[in-house]
């Protein structure tokens, strides 16, 4: 199974470590995270062409056919230029088209501001996961109820599996033992390292953490993979941190969404 876009190439990686289920049907890929049903990114459809005039519809019914009993509807274009194609189309139907910047480094510099007061390791036990599930639910951008409580239980399971498999890390910076900001670096085998959730409480923010965080992270990466990838909103500040670390812009990553009614 090709895949164009890096981005999406490394979150089907992420995805298959931690059991999701993949069926190329020729005009998209059927992305399926049985153990998941309410993740939108593990259950998706994945095409490989824009979406031309009058493909919102057809798109939907494939959608339903695939997901019937899905709340949510989610596709992914597999490209790298972030041409959706008829954009009208979908915002008139509900969707939100969603650019996300796909990022890379072959080599990292210190951050600018670092923090030197945390402490950054592995996580190590039990309470320290049990912390970024916490930290999770207060660094979310939407309302919190036990849908999303047990949607990111159900994630951060899928994530300490795929640790506990030997397939990556998850980082955190500390104070003490109560956790201050956290990531995962996940790695392919073949010289890909994929960050996953960076995440930064939200009364630590402001402090450098995240930047010292991902440096920290990177430099364990790097003697792991030859290049690091990293997929950042284009909106939101934390992509300068990246920036200012060494990562570079290289594609544009699309995601479709229309979420519960």
């Amino acid at each position: 199974m090709e895949i164009t876009s890096l981005g999406f190439r490394t979150d089907l990686l992420l995805l298959e470590l931690g059991g999701s289920e993949f069926r190329d049907n020729g005009e998209y890929v059927v992305v399926r995270t049985p153990q998941n049903p309410g993740f939108w990114w593990g259950n998706f459809l994945l095409y490989r062409t824009p979406f031309a005039p009058d493909d919102t519809k057809l798109r939907l019914e494939d959608f339903r056919r695939e997901f019937p009993d899905a709340k949510h509807v989610a596709f992914g274009i597999d490209s790298t230029d972030g041409d959706a194609g008829a954009v009208d189309e979908l915002t008139a139907a509900g969707f939100e088209v969603e650019p996300n910047v796909v990022m890379t480094a072959e080599r990292v510099v210190p951050p600018p501001h670092p923090n030197e007061q945390a402490t950054y390791r592995f996580l190590s036990s039990d309470d320290d996961w049990e912390q970024v599930y916490h930290q999770s639910l207060a660094c979310a951008e939407m309302t919190v109820d036990d849908d999303y409580r047990e949607f990111t239980r159900r994630k951060l399971v899928a994530k300490r599996a795929v640790v506990d498999a030997g397939n990556g890390k998850w980082f955190g910076a500390f104070d003490g033992d109560r956790l201050q900001s956290s990531l995962g670096l996940i790695f392919d085998g073949s010289g890909l390292g994929r960050f996953q959730n960076v995440q930064t409480s939200p009364e630590d923010r402001g402090r450098g953490l995240a930047g010292t965080l991902v440096h920290h992270a990177s430099t364990y990466g790097l003697t792991q993979a030859r290049k690091l990838v990293m997929v950042a909103d284009p909106e939101y500040l934390a992509i300068r941190i990246y920036r200012s670390l060494g990562f570079a812009d290289t594609e544009t990553q699309l995601q479709i969404a229309r979420p519960p009614a």
